[in-house]
């Protein structure tokens, strides 16, 4: 499998270790940067690549999933999860790395680098790389609603239009009462 990974100045040595990691297991790692250390690096270029190479991959039917890593991997989640098509979570721990690939088809995580040891996220990123997308109608359903959205703004009606807000109740009311309209 390709393996996109990208990171920012807090994950370089844990970038270089990794990449050794998944070599090993027989991955095609690819580098999206930072090359050296800069404590004030800009870390969202890094992830923006990484993920839309894993965009571009998987168009091209190559088999491939991406990793990016920061401090607490949230901003590299955020900048990846703006490249259409990616679907990153953050994971911090065994099931929260299954339930990615699992139920949201997640094609990248974030780690936190300063936030685990490198066993504890090589752990996880393995079990995400070896979690299967469990194909059921539900979570197909739900990121089908989320691609749509993406591509054309469109969400599934809300069935609460036409219904008082549940916040703004008249000064005589205790309670929201749907069927009062």
């Amino acid at each position: 499998m390709r393996i996109h990974i990208a990171t920012d100045h807090a994950g370089l040595e844990f970038s270089t270790r990794l990449q050794h990691h998944l070599a090993e297991a027989g991955h095609d790692v690819v580098d999206h940067g930072p090359l050296e250390y800069d404590p004030v690096d800009d870390y969202p270029a890094f992830c923006i690549r990484a993920a839309q190479a894993v965009v571009r991959d998987q168009a091209a039917g190559i088999e491939t999933l991406g990793i990016v890593f920061g401090g607490s991997g949230n901003g590299e989640q955020i900048a990846a999860n703006k490249v259409a098509g990616i679907r990153a979570a953050l994971v911090w721990n065994i099931a929260t790395a299954e339930l990615a690939r699992e139920h949201n088809d997640a094609n990248v995580i974030a780690i936190g680098a300063r936030q685990h040891t490198f066993e504890e996220a090589t752990t996880f990123i393995d079990r995400f790389i070896a979690t299967p997308f469990s194909n059921e109608e539900r979570h197909v359903r739900r990121i089908a609603q989320i691609a749509d959205f993406e591509r054309d703004g469109s969400l599934l009606p809300d069935p609460r239009a036409g219904l008082a807000h549940p916040d703004v109740l008249d000064d005589a009311s205790s309670s929201f009462d749907p069927e009062a309209g």
